[in-house]
């Protein structure tokens, strides 16, 4: 992932040193922040959030950086969940800043698919062509990124031919999803096929079920790198979109071997709570936002085919961040405990996961 240090500093994304943990009650959330269901995580969530917009401050407007997207984007599904209107100014800033120099667009593809996650999500809460617009502009722009390096694949930066995991995961729900949103659409369908075949003969999907970071120069799976919660989960995502693209439960079968496989990993879930695969202090400006990624794509998988296990995960790790990884409504890394720093992509993090146990609201049928 790309960190510029530079442009990081105007997100605010650097760990804030605090006092002990304390288990301060935060403030409560005020206006059309809450407004689905009496569930007490309906709150925890309003709360969360709040404290994301205070943290991010101008950061959406200021910034391209795939964080900015990906807090946006949780942002986009707390809205979603529960109703909520508070922060659709932050969709339509953040559009009108960076539209007209089309600045969503920077040296990484995998920056640039997150922004078009971000904008097909608004569309979906909005029904605003405009993202809708937006999300195929910069998806147009990422196919140039598909070279016949390691015989297909998106590449991860412009000027570098390295393929990894994330980059096309990301492309291929970009493309499965703009599908859905096109009707009549062929082109992203093959795409996102193309995708899958790709990725899929790989190897960076390992027998074990979980995903490696990328391939080597000499193109095969990285196997010894770390296996990020945000490359199990985008695959997650991905293949629950390319089940409904294609009424294929394969996708589905592979997805929740995936699920099942982070589920019962003693390093990424020891005693059942969420972790990366890396040590708190030198995880990194990217890492915290990871485990968010992978709880908001199980939850789409959840909701395509249930499950018990999967709903006691997410239940488990929601009431442990509460009770053992926050200051007031600050989030930090690690959800075990104990909080340690608070940064924008920790509080976004936190964000997607209490999002996930919002009760569902009663919502109309579709024509």
């Amino acid at each position: 992932m790309i960190i510029v240090v530079t442009v990081l500093s105007v997100l605010g994304i650097g760990y804030v040193r605090s006092a002990a943990h304390r288990q301060t009650a935060p403030p409560g959330p005020a206006g059309p922040a809450a407004t689905a269901g009496d569930s007490p995580f309906t709150a925890e969530a309003a709360a969360a959030v709040a404290r994301l917009q205070a943290k991010v401050g101008d950061a959406y407007t200021a910034t391209h950086l795939w964080q900015a997207a990906s807090a946006l984007s949780a942002t986009i599904g707390f809205m979603h969940a529960t109703g909520s209107q508070a922060y659709l100014g932050d969709l339509n800033a953040t559009y009108q800043a960076h539209h007209r120099g089309d600045t969503f667009r920077d040296n990484y593809y995998d920056d640039e698919g997150w922004w078009v996650l971000t904008w097909i999500r608004a569309y979906g809460l909005t029904g605003d062509r405009a993202y809708l617009r937006q999300a195929k502009s910069v998806f147009a722009a990422l196919t140039k990124g598909w070279t016949p390096v390691c015989g297909g694949g998106q590449q991860w930066a412009h000027r570098r031919t390295y393929k990894n995991a994330i980059t096309n995961e990301t492309f291929m729900a970009d493309a499965a999803l703009l599908h859905e949103a096109t009707p009549g659409d062929t082109r992203y369908a093959r795409w996102a096929l193309r995708e899958w075949r790709w990725f899929s003969d790989s190897g960076m999907l390992t027998p074990s079920h979980l995903v490696v970071d990328g391939l080597s120069a000499r193109c095969r799976p990285k196997l010894h790198s770390p296996t990020w919660t945000y490359n199990q989960g985008m695959l997650i995502g991905a293949m629950v979109s390319m089940a409904k693209m294609t009424g294929r439960r394969s996708f589905l079968v592979t997805a929740g071997k995936v699920a099942h496989a982070v589920i019962r990993s003693p390093k990424l879930s020891p005693h059942g709570i969420l972790r990366e695969p890396c040590r708190p202090r030198s995880c990194g400006r990217d890492a915290p936002m990871f485990k968010g990624i992978f709880i908001a794509n199980l939850k789409l998988l959840y909701d395509r085919v249930g499950g018990a296990a999967y709903q006691a995960y997410m239940r488990r790790n929601a009431v442990a961040v509460w009770a053992r990884d926050r200051r007031g409504s600050s989030f930090g890394l690690d959800w075990a405990g104990p909080f340690r720093a608070s940064t924008i992509t920790a509080q976004a993090s936190a964000l997607d996961l209490l999002t996930t146990q919002i009760p569902a609201l009663a919502r109309p049928a579709s024509p």
